[in-house]
């Protein structure tokens, strides 16, 4: 959807929709909750979260495959000589044409996606002898449980690295291209120039998100009921 009614040649157009806009700031909010509980020790919550955010995850990777056109892995995730070719116009300013994510942002997105996932399901088999145990510890030996607990422990300073790229990235772009990432993703509108407009993403009905979360959230609750 697009309003060209804008000064400069420029058009307001809707790229993300509010279901890829309420997982990105979800997953935001669930990861400082879980690595809070986890230094304060307050492990039932963090459980909790980590169910919660696997929950998010599964629902991001399957509408990154039935929903909206900018949400759709094979609409971003582009060549890796894409990706380079253009991070190597990474000094230049210039105004927002990508109705998504860019060749580059769109690794940094599957890149966490993946990450998200090994964390939230390295949890489900994570034991440490003394407290907490995920809901599936049981359903493995304690050696394949005991690599699960040490990949649960390590895979989150990758994740935390990522996540400081990503927001290093996000002020690059701020700074040196003149691009705001962030408002889009609070609002799902980006400015573009109007003959880039018309490239505008097919957003996907509010019902389609509404069946995808509610299945995601069933084979989450599902799992929790198995510990």
């Amino acid at each position: 959807m697009t309003d060209q009614n804008e000064s400069a040649g420029m058009a307001r157009v809707t790229v993300w929709d509010p279901w890829v806009r309420a997982t990105h700031w979800g997953i935001v909010g669930l990861l400082c909750l879980s690595c809070w509980s986890a230094w304060t020790h307050r492990m039932d919550l963090h459980v909790t979260s980590g169910l919660c955010m696997l929950g998010l995850v599964l629902f991001r990777i399957v509408w990154g495959v039935i929903g909206s056109e900018s949400a759709r892995f094979v609409r971003f995730l582009k060549t890796p000589m894409a990706a380079l070719a253009h991070l190597r116009h990474i000094w230049r300013r210039e105004p927002d044409t990508e109705p998504g994510h860019n060749a580059a942002g769109g690794w940094m997105v599957a890149a966490m996606l993946a990450l998200l996932l090994t964390q939230a399901v390295s949890g489900l088999f994570t034991d440490d002898q003394i407290f907490t145990r995920g809901p599936l510890a049981r359903s493995v030996p304690g050696a394949v449980s005991d690599w699960f607990s040490s990949l649960h422990i390590r895979v989150v300073y990758v994740i935390l690295a990522a996540t400081a790229l990503h927001v290093l990235a996000i002020l690059v772009y701020r700074v040196l291209k003149g691009q705001d990432l962030v408002r889009p993703m609070i609002t799902g509108v980006k400015r573009m120039p109007a003959w880039a407009a018309k490239q505008a993403p097919r957003i996907a009905p509010a019902w389609l998100g509404a069946i995808v979360f509610a299945v995601s959230a069933a084979v989450v609750v599902g799992l929790a009921r198995l510990g």
